[in-house]
């Protein structure tokens, strides 16, 4: 079996080892090499303690969902988001403003 593992460098003398899709399977090492070395041997002691397994859902009892939830959370982590929601208050206000007029 095959395992896609993520390697960066985020020091000159350290590398991490991810595998791609196990959040809990990170390593450190000094060479590129040895973080593998180590990514292989942590990849097969997890696999070692257990096994993946196919499951099947039946989406006919799950929840219905709006399509507008597809849309939930995506400017989180936006910095420009709070501006735009005052400058959109600001608007609105101005509209309010002028169809009282």
């Amino acid at each position: 079996m095959q395992y896609q593992v993520f390697v960066q460098s985020p020091s000159q003398n350290n590398f991490v080892a991810s595998v791609v899709g196990m959040p809990n399977l990170t390593v450190e090492g000094r060479t590129e090499e040895e973080a593998i070395l180590k990514v292989k041997s942590a990849l097969a002691t997890q696999l070692a303690r257990g096994k993946f397994v196919t499951i099947e859902m039946n989406l006919e009892n799950q929840p219905a969902t709006t399509p507008q939830m597809k849309y939930a959370g995506i400017f989180a982590n936006d910095p420009t988001f709070d501006d735009f929601m005052e400058k959109l208050a600001v608007i609105r206000e101005e509209s309010n403003v002028a169809t009282d007029d």
